[in-house]
């Protein structure tokens, strides 16, 4: 049993790999089978399509997201500490999961419909809860006042484009990203910086 899950785990990073490279649509079973080193009918006793896979890496994506959502908006951090740890988590799951990242961000579209009603749902509560962030924040003038939309799109766009160069980062080159990244952030927000 132990060892079906790892072949899993590893069709799921391989195929992800391969989305993020070709994209979903171009990517086949056949092709996903082949980077994995076994036979196509051989995958069909892991996997029994290509919709589960992709179903698979957005919903795990999403749920890391949550999860780290979740973390940060029942601390007892201020306001703008809990945008200081979301930067944090999306650097970080970007890091350290470009493809899963990538297929996320750009091939949720071709999740079949129930499951795309799901994962916009779970989208939507996501931005809810780093807007109501924002918005408590320029309640109680920790941030500027603004439109939380367009500090929330401001925020997410300036973190959202890590996962695309993860591979040709060092640790060091991250953690220099980071700083730079919560400095911009923090000027947009109005925050003092030390």
């Amino acid at each position: 049993m132990k060892h079906s899950k790892n072949r899993k785990d590893e069709i799921y990073a391989v195929a992800a790999k391969l989305f993020r490279k070709r994209g979903y649509v171009a990517s086949t079973m056949r092709d996903i089978a082949e980077l994995v080193g076994i036979e196509p009918s051989s995958l069909y006793s892991h996997i029994k399509s290509k919709e589960e896979i992709l179903i698979n890496i957005c919903s795990n994506c999403a749920n890391e997201f949550d999860e780290g959502m979740d973390v940060i908006l029942n601390s007892n951090k201020t306001n703008p500490k809990k945008v200081e740890a979301l930067v944090d988590l999306h650097l970080d799951i970007a890091y350290n999961k470009p493809s899963s990242v990538t297929v996320f961000n750009d091939e949720w579209r071709h999740l079949p419909e129930k499951d795309l009603h799901l994962f916009l749902e779970k989208r939507n509560a996501y931005e809810a809860n780093f807007k109501s962030i924002l918005r408590d924040g320029m309640h109680k003038s920790e941030f500027i006042e603004m439109s939380e939309s367009t500090a929330f799109h401001l925020i997410i766009n300036s973190v959202k484009w890590i996962h695309y160069y993860s591979k040709k980062m060092t640790q060091d080159q991250l953690e220099l990203k980071r700083k730079e990244i919560k400095y911009f952030i923090s000027r947009g927000l109005g925050l003092k910086t030390n």
